[in-house]
Formats: C-alpha cells, sequence, structure tokens
C-alpha cells in the first residue's frame, strides 16, 4: 500500500459549499495499493497524478449524483428502462457541461 499527500491549496473557508470539481484545492493524504499507483504513475506520469486522481473522483461522485436522482425518480414513477438511464446520462452530460458545473454530491 502507497500512501500519498498531495501538495494542494488549503481551503480558505469550511463554511463555504462547492459543487464537484469547483472551489479550490484541499490537501488530503491517499492510500493506494502500489500496483494501482504504478499503472497511474505509468499512464500518466509522476506530475499528473494528483489531476488523474481529481477527475477519477469527480467522475465517481458525478455518477453517484446521477444514480440518486435515477433512484428517487423510479421510486416515484417507477421503473426507468436501460434506454432510458442512458438517455439520462447522455442529458446530465450536456447540461452541466454547457453550464461547466455539476450540483454538490448528497
Amino acid at each position: 500500500m502507497v500512501s500519498y499527500s498531495f501538495d494542494t491549496v488549503a481551503r480558505m473557508s469550511s463554511e463555504t459549499t462547492y459543487g464537484i470539481g469547483e472551489g479550490p484545492a484541499t490537501r488530503v493524504s491517499l492510500s493506494l495499493s502500489e500496483g494501482t499507483a504504478e499503472a497511474i504513475r505509468a499512464r500518466v506520469g509522476k506530475r499528473e497524478f494528483s489531476a488523474f486522481i481529481a477527475e477519477a473522483v469527480e467522475r465517481e461522485l458525478r455518477g453517484q449524483v446521477l444514480d440518486e436522482y435515477l433512484a428517487d425518480y423510479e421510486s416515484r414513477k417507477g421503473p426507468v428502462s436501460g434506454q432510458a438511464r442512458q438517455r439520462a446520462r447522455q442529458v446530465f452530460d450536456e447540461v452541466f457541461a454547457e453550464e461547466d458545473a455539476w450540483p454538490a454530491a448528497g
């Protein structure tokens, strides 16, 4: 297991709420298996390691936000087909890409 601490700018205010991918960078500690860390380094290089992790985490959070929305929709309206689910993902991606922002998770 490899631990990483990312050199980033500290968050200005703990009371400010940011959406996914927004706000100043904050310092975090992360543990990964050596194999995963090596695979990331091999793919993006040492200098882009933090950016790669940040983008992967943001994608995961955005997917969870959409999954939460779809689960809520299904609880109110009934099952969503696979085709409708895929279309919802496309629409969310298009809308938030235009606005260059995603809502906060949760």
